[in-house]
Formats: structure tokens, C-alpha cells, sequence
């Protein structure tokens, strides 16, 4: 009898102290949301594009990369991407890489916010924009646009004394002058409103091309449009940061005495190499 009464106590006991303790889990827990509800009175929230997973430096946006997410507004209106932004986020790449649950902001995209500051806020720090004249085939058939990178290549024409030194006669000479530039804009098209027309294929025609170069080449750019050279970009794929050291001048007779080795050259290591 006395053994039956202990086990009826103890059922008692640990059916009382589970109770108790999902009465004081069930209290902390109203607490909590009690807090969270005052917070979200006091400050707002914001639904706000969160990082469903970890992922690398260059990627480029997808369903499988971004969630929404309730977040406190303090702080974040502004720079945080929300939720009715998911459109503009997807096909466009990332400049730094994150970890799973976090905030993706403006600053994180490539171009940046498509209102923010005008072609002088994506202007790094010590660089330059300048604008050439320089379309159609000058510009790859006008398929340069934002972002791309290119080479400038210049042909320039001037006097010079003949074979006899005594007449004037012009000679042409064509040269890389810069290699690896970015490309800002495209007449008005930066990639920030190629982004607001959800179009990043360009915006058709153009006469300008603005680019990002440094002090001292935005002199050389000025100079060789000034004496009236002809500019022509080279396009090149955005990975490629290869740099070809002593790149001569080309002329006429550089033409007729390199061809047949610069064909060759072609052959053996560019149409073999693919």
C-alpha cells in the first residue's frame, strides 16, 4: 500500500513540475514576443532579401541564393534590398561574397543602387571619367556597353620629311594606348539605368564612350582626340586581365615586314590553342 501512495506521489510531482515548467516556458515566451512586439512598435520592420545560403564573390543572382525575411527597419530603409525588390536582384552579380542570413544591400550589387549619386558615385577613388567620340564599328559594331573592359587603340596621322628631306609627306601610325579600361557609359547608358529598364544589353545607338582611366591617361585620351586621332575600342572578355608589354607602333611597312610572321604566330597559338 505504501509503495502504491509513493508511486501516486511521484506521477503527481512530475505531472505538477511539467506543468509548472511549460507555464514558466509558456511566460518567457509571451515575454519574448512581447519585446519583439514593442520593438517592431517603436522602430518598424521591414521585409527585407536575406542570403539563403553561403555564396561566393561573382555570383550571379537566383531564386536559390535569396529569401525574405522580417528584419528591424533601424538601420536598414535605404540600403537594404526589400522584399517588392526581389525583380531587380535576380541576374545581377555580387561584388563581395556572404554568408547564409545575410542582409544583401545595395553596396553588395554590381552598379549599386539604380538612383544613387549619377555616374560620379561609381567612380573609384583616384580614377577619372572621360568621354571619347567613338561609335559604330569604332566601337565593336556599338556592342561595347557599361561594364564592359576594352583596349583604346589610337591612329594618329602627321607630317613628316619625306625620303628626298625636302618634302612633306603624312604618315600614319596606329598604337595601343591603354589596355584593360572600363567602360562607365555608353552615351547616357550607365549600368545603373540599364538596370532601371531591366535591359543590360544596351540602349541602342551612341556617339560617346565614357571610361574610367587615371589622371595622366585622361591626358593622353584628350591629347590624341585634340590633334584629331581615331579612337577604337577593343573588346575583351571581363576575366581576361592579361597585359601584353611592348606592344609596337604600326605603320605601313611594320604591316608588310611582320605579316606573314604575325599569320603564322596566329595559326600556331590563338586558332590551334582553342
Amino acid at each position: 500500500m505504501q509503495q502504491k501512495i509513493v508511486l501516486i506521489v511521484s506521477i503527481v510531482v512530475g505531472l505538477l513540475a511539467a506543468f509548472l515548467t511549460r507555464t514558466y516556458l509558456a511566460t518567457k515566451d509571451a515575454e519574448v514576443q512581447k519585446l519583439k512586439a514593442d520593438f517592431a512598435k517603436r522602430h518598424g520592420t521591414v521585409v527585407v532579401l536575406c542570403f539563403k545560403r553561403d555564396v561566393p564573390s561573382g555570383t550571379v543572382l537566383t531564386f536559390d541564393d535569396i529569401e525574405k525575411r522580417i528584419a528591424p527597419k533601424a538601420g536598414l530603409r535605404g540600403q537594404a534590398l526589400t522584399g517588392d525588390e526581389l525583380d531587380i536582384v535576380l541576374g545581377r552579380k555580387i561584388l563581395n561574397g556572404h554568408s547564409k542570413g545575410e542582409v544583401l544591400f545595395w553596396a553588395d550589387l554590381e552598379g549599386g543602387h539604380p538612383n544613387a549619386g549619377g555616374l560620379a558615385a561609381d567612380i573609384r577613388k583616384k580614377m577619372r571619367a572621360v568621354s571619347i567620340n567613338c561609335s559604330g564599328a569604332a566601337a565593336v559594331s556599338g556592342m561595347v556597353k557599361p561594364n564592359d573592359h576594352v583596349d583604346v587603340i589610337a591612329t594618329f596621322s602627321f607630317p613628316k620629311l619625306g625620303e628626298d628631306k625636302r618634302t612633306m609627306v603624312q604618315e600614319t601610325v596606329t598604337c595601343t594606348i591603354l589596355q584593360n579600361v572600363l567602360v562607365l557609359a555608353t552615351g547616357k547608358e550607365t549600368s545603373k539605368s540599364s538596370v532601371v529598364r531591366n535591359d543590360l544589353s544596351g540602349a541602342g545607338a551612341y556617339s560617346m564612350v565614357t571610361l574610367e582611366v587615371t589622371p595622366r591617361e585622361a591626358e593622353m585620351l584628350v591629347f590624341a582626340e585634340q590633334i584629331r586621332g581615331r579612337i577604337t575600342l577593343a573588346l575583351r572578355n571581363r576575366n581576361d586581365t592579361y597585359y601584353e608589354a611592348e606592344l609596337p607602333q604600326v605603320d605601313f611597312e611594320k604591316i608588310r615586314s611582320e605579316i606573314e610572321d604575325l599569320n603564322r604566330k596566329r595559326q600556331n597559338e590563338v586558332v590551334g590553342g582553342r
